[in-house]
């Protein structure tokens, strides 16, 4: 079938939660956030957990919800920490933005927009220790003005004087139920036709990842077309075929150095990555034991 005509805009972006209590499978986080909206007592914020779980859709859906699209722009300041993560940074357009003053004003068209700035830090390990270092003092210098936002995905590469002063949310990987019902959502708006296999498929190679789940449907969508079957998602995702895997590993436990150094050549030909290679016969090797000890124990 011939590709499908799709609009230039990311799925990724247009079908991200506008709001809150729409993020997906994140309960306990959503629950308290939702107090802090409806108080507009707003702590620093620290979103931990694997990557495309919604910890920077949250994040934006609160300063969105609190300040509406007049003062947006004028009160949040994105940064992605992984690109601006000197000293430097910290220096002058952090600190330039967090020291500025805002009015008092209330509730502008029912939003509450409270006295307060923030500056939401994208991929905030990725940042120096001296940068980090360097932003524990602009956070007690302008805590009356400003709340930071910061996202990561690793918790333990945020110095403890910076976790400390914020308020901890946990994001949990989603499950496999959770993204068929958001995918089967978006390929019903656009269109498309998923078999039950297709969308196992698209679960297992995103690894609990939405963003990535989303982004490979969309790949799959503008080469192959409405209809998108398992094989096209695993050639849109670098992912190497099951069989691909399976010959390798039967040659390597064969023991007939010739047959596996075949395979191994095959594989250099077809131009896999060698780590999503090794990755997934690790999968396989340790899911095959796993089956043979659970054999074992039963009888």
């Amino acid at each position: 079938m011939a590709p499908i005509l799709q609009s230039s805009q990311p799925w990724v972006e247009k079908y991200r939660p506008k709001q809150v209590k729409d993020v997906a499978h994140q309960d306990e986080v959503v629950r308290v956030l939702t107090n802090t909206l409806e108080t507009g007592s707003c702590p620093h914020m620290l979103f931990y957990g694997p990557p495309g779980t919604g910890k920077t859709t949250t994040a934006l859906a609160i300063a969105h919800q609190l300040f509406g699209p007049e003062l947006y722009k004028s009160r949040v300041l994105e940064l992605n920490a992984s690109d601006d993560r000197g000293i430097n940074v910290v220096r002058t357009k952090i600190k330039d933005f967090a020291a500025v003053a805002v009015g008092t004003n209330q509730c502008k068209n029912g939003y509450p927009c409270p006295p307060f700035k923030i500056i939401v830090l994208d991929e905030a390990d990725s940042m120096t220790e001296d940068a980090q270092n360097a932003l524990r003092r602009t956070m007690e210098t302008y805590s009356k003005v400003t709340r930071f936002f910061f996202i990561c995905n690793y918790v333990s590469r945020i110095i403890e004087p910076l976790a400390s002063r914020c308020a901890k949310f946990r994001f949990k990987p989603l499950s496999e139920e959770i993204m068929s019902s958001r995918i089967l959502y978006i390929s019903q708006e656009e269109g498309l036709c998923l078999d039950a296999e297709a969308l196992s498929t698209l679960s297992f190679i995103s690894h609990g990842d939405l963003r990535r789940a989303i982004t490979y449907l969309q790949s799959a969508a503008r080469l192959f077309g409405s209809s998108i079957s398992s094989e096209n998602l695993i050639s849109v995702s670098g992912v190497v075929p099951a069989k691909v895997v399976e010959a390798l590993l039967k040659a390597c436990k064969s023991g007939n150095f010739d047959l596996a150094n075949k395979e191994v050549n095959n594989f250099i030909a077809e131009g896999y990555p060698a780590s999503q290679m090794l990755t997934q016969v690790l999968i396989l090797f340790y899911w095959t034991c796993f089956i043979k000890t659970s054999t074992i124990l039963l009888f």
